[in-house]
């Protein structure tokens, strides 16, 4: 038995169904390789024929299902494997990388994104009352979690609107409502829950990282980012790390790599202009993280790149 069969084998006739049908509607919504904005707001759509390696990005907050195929994302040193029977989420912004394991022009990989704004959780918190989530120690702000039905239905209804454009406006938000909802209320929906409480630490290296996303480029003081976000240095540092694997300077160190590669790829800035546009005063040390981070110096790093392109 292939993988393939082994993994549909595991589905039951119903979501063996649900499956079937969000491949035929992302397939039938993409229409080639790559990822596509959607009619729908915030819902992202894949198709790709052939398997890739690792790729870093930055990734935002996001509910990831596979209709077809198999990813691996990985999180400093830290793999998370997903497929048709599981899902992924990223609660925080994190710079990820991603590969595709599972692709063919026979059995593409098919899948979808739908990016989550902690606002709408808080406020789903707000007018459902108590959910009776417990508290946790901080967790990591990614994680897998088995598909259940409810979730796959909420979730096919949500692309199935793609096939009548003039419902989106209506429908759309009451079923992302739903689907929001059942992530709340998943095994591991107290990781949602805590970054979207106000008063949670966890919620405060949120705000965090999302100071650190806008300001990359200046120097970083830990007590001034403490202090922005209310928390001891030692408590800030210890929780960042438990969330996202590294430390806040880490953080910071792939944030500005990340840039820069966007800045050299699409505006056509050369090395040193990139470093330095990030935060970066020495060309060298520029060139050695980049090297670190990505596998080959700048410059043969792009030169690849353009050639997949």
């Amino acid at each position: 038995m292939t993988d393939f069969e082994r993994l549909h084998a595991q589905l039951d006739p119903f979501m063996e169904s649900q499956r079937a049908t969000l491949a035929g509607l992302i397939s039938r919504h993409t229409g080639g390789n790559g990822t596509f904005a959607s009619k729908v707001p915030a819902l992202f759509l894949s198709n790709h024929d052939q398997c890739s390696q690792s790729f870093p990005t930055m990734m935002r907050p996001a509910l990831c299902i596979l209709a077809n195929g198999s990813k691996r994302i990985r999180l400093g040193d830290e793999d998370y494997l997903y497929d048709p029977l599981n899902y992924m989420v990223v609660s925080v912004a994190m710079p990820l990388s991603g590969a595709i394991l599972e692709a063919s022009p026979a059995s593409p990989c098919l899948s979808l994104r739908l990016d989550i704004d902690p606002a709408e959780i808080n406020a789903l918190i707000a007018a459902a009352g108590p959910l009776g989530v417990p508290a946790r120690p901080t967790e990591r702000g990614v994680y897998v979690e088995q598909l259940d039905p409810s979730l796959l239905d909420a979730v096919v209804r949500l692309v199935r609107l793609l096939d009548t454009p003039k419902d989106i406006a209506m429908l759309a938000p009451l079923v992302r409502r739903e689907i929001l909802y059942r992530l709340l209320r998943s095994p591991q929906g107290h990781r949602l829950y805590e970054i979207a409480v106000g008063n949670s630490q966890m919620h405060r290296v949120s705000q965090a990282i999302e100071w650190l996303n806008g300001h990359f480029h200046q120097p970083l003081r830990m007590e001034d980012l403490a202090r922005e976000v209310n928390l001891s240095v030692s408590t800030l540092h210890h929780r960042f790390k438990a969330m996202t694997s590294m430390s806040p300077l880490q953080y910071q160190k792939q944030l500005r790599l990340q840039e820069a590669r966007r800045l050299m790829l699409s505006e056509g800035l050369d090395a040193c202009a990139a470093g330095y546009r990030v935060g970066y005063e020495s060309a060298s040390q520029f060139s050695r993280e980049y090297s670190r981070l990505f596998g080959e110096p700048p410059g043969r790093d792009l030169q690849r790149l353009r050639m997949s392109v």
